[in-house]
């Protein structure tokens, strides 16, 4: 654990460093009043590892029957997946609404990843992108394999901030099963411990 004035503390974990706002703020999707507008507002897909593009292939028989007709025109034109004006791999947007290409919307508006909904139906084994999984942590690489985790505030989720303040989730305790998936149990034990410790001197 470290202190830097920009940032507050920094928990160095493993190959990861973790921003003080992870351990502090709070954070609760409130899936009712959003209804997913994440997956349809932005000037860019989802960042994507490169390992996730081949795993998004594989499964796109099984969901891209819950994509929009867009959707699928996206993924027929740009493939599965597309760089941004920074230069990093992300999913591919519908060029008419720019959502991305990837989601399903139902009969009452809501929309959902439709690669998540085909997983939750047990038609496919990747879940969904990580950088979607764990948000509102954003990811940087590092030099050295090392990872920066760092929180996103986005004023779409203004509500989440609120929901989770209500009651009183942290954002590490609302992205446990995702933190887990992608980084180990090893890591969000040691995370839970640091996080404790901290909030307890504060």
């Amino acid at each position: 654990m470290s202190r830097d004035d920009r940032f507050g503390t920094i928990f160095e974990i493993g190959d990861c460093l973790v921003s003080e706002e992870i351990v502090t703020e709070y954070f609760a999707c409130d899936y009712e009043k959003c209804r997913g507008c994440c997956c349809i507002i932005g000037d860019s897909g989802a960042p994507l590892a490169e390992e996730e593009v081949g795993k998004i292939e594989e499964a796109y028989p099984a969901f891209s029957p819950l994509m929009s007709d867009a959707g699928r025109k996206a993924v027929k034109d740009k493939g599965f997946f597309e760089i941004d004006v920074d230069g990093d791999m992300v999913t591919p947007l519908s060029p008419a609404s720019e959502e991305c290409a990837y989601i399903h919307t139902d009969e009452s508006g809501n929309c959902f990843c439709s690669i998540e909904k085909c997983w939750f139906s047990g038609k496919c084994k990747f879940r969904k992108p990580a950088s979607c999984w764990l948000y509102p942590i954003r990811v940087t690489e590092l030099t050295g394999g090392r990872h920066a985790l760092n929180l996103h505030r986005w004023s779409i989720c203004k509500d989440a901030f609120e929901n989770g303040r209500k009651k009183k989730v942290r954002v590490y305790e609302f992205l446990r099963e995702p933190l887990i998936s992608v980084y180990g149990e090893e890591f969000y034990s040691a995370l839970s411990f640091a996080a404790s410790n901290f909030l307890a001197g504060s």
